[in-house]
C-alpha cells in the first residue's frame, strides 16, 4: 500500500482547545486514516514550520487527497502538505525507471 507524509499545522484556536482540554491526537488520526482504508504509521509533533507530520499507508492517492481535503475542511489545521514517500526498494525501481523513460525523452534543446 502507498505510504504518505502529511505535514499540518493547527489553528491558534485549536492549540488553545488542545492545552484547555488535551486529547490523544494521534488516536483522532488513527480513526480517520481507518475509515479510508488504511493503516497509521506515525503521528509526531515537531517544531519549525509546521507542528507536526502523520505517516499512513492508504489504498492510493485518491485516499491521500481525502484525507487532507477531510482535516482541512474542518477547520481545525492549516498549511497541509501530502507527500507520497518511498522505501529503498521503491526508490531503485524509481532509478530503473528514470533510466528507461530518460532514454525517450527528447528536451527541447535536442
Amino acid at each position: 500500500m502507498p505510504r504518505f507524509i502529511t505535514f499540518f499545522s493547527y489553528t491558534a484556536e485549536s492549540t488553545k482547545a488542545m492545552i484547555e482540554k488535551p486529547s490523544d491526537r494521534s488516536a483522532a488520526g488513527k480513526a480517520l486514516v481507518e475509515s479510508l482504508g488504511g493503516t497509521q504509521e506515525a503521528f509526531y509533533w515537531m517544531q519549525g514550520k509546521h507542528d507536526g507530520f502523520l505517516i499512513s499507508n492508504v489504498p492510493d492517492g485518491v485516499a491521500a487527497a481525502a484525507l487532507s481535503a477531510a482535516v482541512g475542511a474542518a477547520g481545525a489545521v492549516v498549511g497541509l502538505e501530502t507527500h507520497q514517500i518511498f522505501d529503498h526498494d521503491e526508490q531503485a525501481a524509481i532509478v530503473k525507471h528514470a533510466d528507461t523513460a530518460r532514454k525517450a525523452y527528447k528536451p527541447p534543446t535536442a
